[in-house]
């Protein structure tokens, strides 16, 4: 952790939402005119695409599966010496992730590959991290660590599975089949190295859906945010300030100490009343130490 180079994580597995949490913060830096790094958890996959299903065939092959969630598919240690290296000293290692045809034309090389590693440029103000391992820890690695706030975004897995399903069939070109055959393989990674994570998380954001989603391999439609509440729960209820959230937020309520429940249309609204003062008392903080 450190006061003079912030770093900010966003974690939720493929499907969670988590893009949705990333245009909140975007919308706070833009406002407070800060000047943040960001970094995609897909750029530090240990394979590019054609890699990554050579090395998953090898695993089936061996009776073993591999899959994105796994520390073996990903560059952990080079995700916590970035981390590590901004809280020290605003620097460290970051790359892109290609993921479709637009971004190819734009980074000029093919989509499923990775941009060359550069380094962050020395006037940032905050390091906003959005990927599937800002709170991971191993026997290797300690990200979690490092972060000065750490999001969990967790939809009931019913919800994520239908978000997926959807996500990749419509955007993605995979069959329903596949998408379904994929979630089954990731299970037990999603087990053992994605929902630890949400146990060392400052604030997370469950979406729960008011609607039957009992069988999420036939739903056409992802439930909509009038057919959802959130619940919000932070690690710390002295880090919240409950009356103000309950005065900003219409039909908000406390269902425990440190677990507050909002409506689905209101969540973006609560992300940005939530995270606000705190990323501005970051810069506060920031400002007397500089």
């Amino acid at each position: 952790m450190s006061v003079n180079h912030p770093i900010i994580a966003v974690t939720g597995s493929s499907g969670a939402g988590t893009s949705t949490v990333k245009q909140a913060f975007e919308d706070i830096f833009r406002r407070g005119k800060l000047k943040p790094v960001l970094i995609e958890g897909d750029s530090f996959h240990r394979f590019d695409r054609e890699q990554m299903r050579e090395q998953v065939a090898k695993a089936e092959s061996q009776g073993q599966t591999l899959t994105h969630f796994s520390p073996e598919a990903n560059c952990l240690d080079r995700l916590e010496d970035l981390f590590r290296r901004y809280s020290e000293s605003g620097t460290g290692e970051y790359r892109h992730y290609i993921h479709d045809d637009s971004e190819a034309v734009r980074f000029n090389q093919a989509s499923g590959t990775f941009t060359p590693w550069r380094e962050i440029d020395a006037d940032s103000d905050v390091l906003f991290y959005e990927g599937l391992h800002g709170g991971a820890v191993t026997d290797k690695v300690n990200i979690a660590q490092y972060t000065d706030l750490l999001i969990g975004v967790v939809p009931v897995m019913n919800i994520e599975w239908i978000q997926k399903i959807k996500r990749d069939c419509a955007n993605r070109g995979y069959s329903q089949e596949a998408v379904v055959d994929m979630i089954l393989k990731r299970m037990p990674d999603y087990i053992h190295h994605i929902t630890p994570q949400f146990s060392r998380t400052h604030i997370n954001f469950q979406r729960v859906p008011l609607i039957d989603t009992s069988n999420p391999f036939v739903m056409r439609d992802i439930p909509s945010a009038d057919e959802s509440l959130v619940v919000i729960r932070f690690k710390d209820p002295k880090m919240a300030d409950f009356p103000y959230y309950l005065t900003m937020l219409k039909d908000a309520f406390m269902s425990r100490p440190n677990n507050m429940v909002v409506p689905g249309a209101k969540m973006g609204l609560a992300m940005e009343v939530i995270l606000t003062p705190l990323i501005e008392q970051m810069m506060i903080s920031k400002r007397q130490q500089a």
